[in-house]
């Protein structure tokens, strides 16, 4: 009788799957440690960033509650994020859907384009749009900075819904005109439930893109209309408080709950719209 087969659960990993494992380990802990040194600073007794710290305590997280000009920003951040969202989740997919289903030369060229912001670095993109909203008048204006973090967030939304029309097939709206469907019914009741998943993901990348930008809110945000970043640099050029890592840490956690959220949403995906043959576990 020939010897019973090892399950694979039960095998011993190899040398070369441990040394991966072990590489891995490493890397994880170099990018995560800068993080997670934030925490116990935020909990910090002292008046100062250093540790190890001489105590722990909440103050620093009731200073931002109880401070006017955090809740503000915060408040600007949100503002500015939500507005941001809306506009480069709509101009995104549209120009996605535009440049998948366009017959017409220079779709390369297009996407190039409007990919810029991507590539380019912050700074030229923040310098050339506050002097071109400067010479509208929307300089040192919410309008403006929403305007400017739509620029850099629709190549996001973009990218992420042409990605997901890869896989759709032109032909169902075909069959939708077929049906006697106009072209914006067979958009909502078509293209739109098979790519909900990317743009839902596009919109989360745009607010995290918005609420977490700060060379270009430099630019463009008067001092009455500091984000929450902008604060955050204000807070480090005068005084370095503690407040500084309670508010990192809060930016850290919303960062967490969109990655939860856009994990949520790619198994509703999984689930729900891609068929069992493009399903992977």
């Amino acid at each position: 009788m020939g010897t019973a087969s090892i399950p694979l659960s039960r095998q011993r990993p190899s040398t070369g799957r441990l040394l991966l494992y072990a590489v891995t380990g490493v890397l994880l802990v170099f990018l995560v440690a800068p993080i997670a040194v934030v925490f116990p600073l935020s909990l910090s007794a002292g008046e100062l960033l250093v540790l190890p710290t001489p105590g722990y305590s909440w103050r620093w997280y009731a200073d931002f509650f109880n401070s006017q000009r955090w809740l503000l920003a915060t408040y600007n951040s949100f503002v500015v994020g939500i507005l941001t969202t809306l506009i480069a989740t709509t101009l995104g997919t549209l120009a996605a859907i535009g440049l998948y289903l366009g017959r017409f030369r220079g779709k390369a060229l297009i996407l190039a384009l409007l990919s810029l912001p991507m590539v380019t670095p912050v700074i030229v993109t923040a310098i050339a749009l506050y002097f071109s909203l400067s010479a509208v008048g929307l300089g040192s204006t919410l309008t403006g900075l929403v305007l400017a973090h739509t620029v850099l967030s629709v190549p996001y939304v973009l990218l992420t819904v042409l990605a997901s029309l890869q896989a759709f097939d032109p032909n169902l709206l075909r069959a939708a005109a077929s049906l006697g469907a106009n072209p914006v019914q067979s958009f909502y009741r078509v293209v739109l439930p098979l790519i909900t998943p990317a743009v839902a993901t596009g919109a989360l990348f745009a607010f995290a893109t918005s609420f977490d930008e700060l060379i270009v809110a430099l630019f463009i945000a008067s001092p009455d209309q500091f984000t929450l970043p902008r604060q955050m640099y204000a807070g480090i050029r005068e005084f370095l408080s503690p407040t500084i890592a309670a508010a990192a840490v809060l930016i850290i956690l919303l960062s967490v709950f969109l990655l939860m959220i856009n994990e949520a949403i790619r198994k509703h995906a999984i689930r729900h719209i891609l068929p069992p043959t493009d399903r992977m576990p």
